[in-house]
């Protein structure tokens, strides 16, 4: 069958890419998976890792985005989703709808997820805070 699509085959092995600082919040690591390149920007998939004990989390916020999922593959994170604690553990999929206001407060030190967003350049904005965030817990 001819390939109609734009987007290119992308194979990437865990010895491909290297998790690296520099991405969206510094207090974790982003290994890329190839699949913004692969897509032409339309998508975004990297895994996140916990690199830094949480201290004062992502802050309250909300992405520009079309679609929005993390898939947490080790450890948990706890998130407020607009007033609603929500605690995401390894196998747990969740979906965030465009424009959620939510605060990745807390998280245990072998966290990581895989996120997959579209487009690959979506922006993160700063929200008014929606309620009051438990505090993390130590490492």
């Amino acid at each position: 069958m001819l390939d109609r699509t734009d987007t290119k085959f992308s194979h990437v092995k865990p010895t491909d890419t290297e998790y690296v600082s520099g991405g969206l919040r510094d207090f974790f690591l982003y290994r890329d998976l190839g699949i913004a390149e692969a897509t032409h920007g339309k998508v975004i998939a990297h895994l996140v890792k916990a690199n830094m004990a949480p201290e004062a989390g992502t802050g309250w916020h909300r992405h520009e985005a079309d679609f929005q999922i993390v898939i947490m593959v080790k450890g948990w994170a706890r998130f407020m989703y607009e007033d609603k604690e929500t605690l995401v553990e390894a196998g747990d999929v969740v979906h965030q709808r465009p424009g959620i206001r939510h605060y990745l407060f807390d998280y245990s030190p072998d966290m990581e997820y895989l996120e997959i967003v579209s487009p690959a350049d979506f922006k993160s904005v700063d929200v008014d805070p929606v309620c009051e965030v438990p505090p993390p817990t130590a490492w």
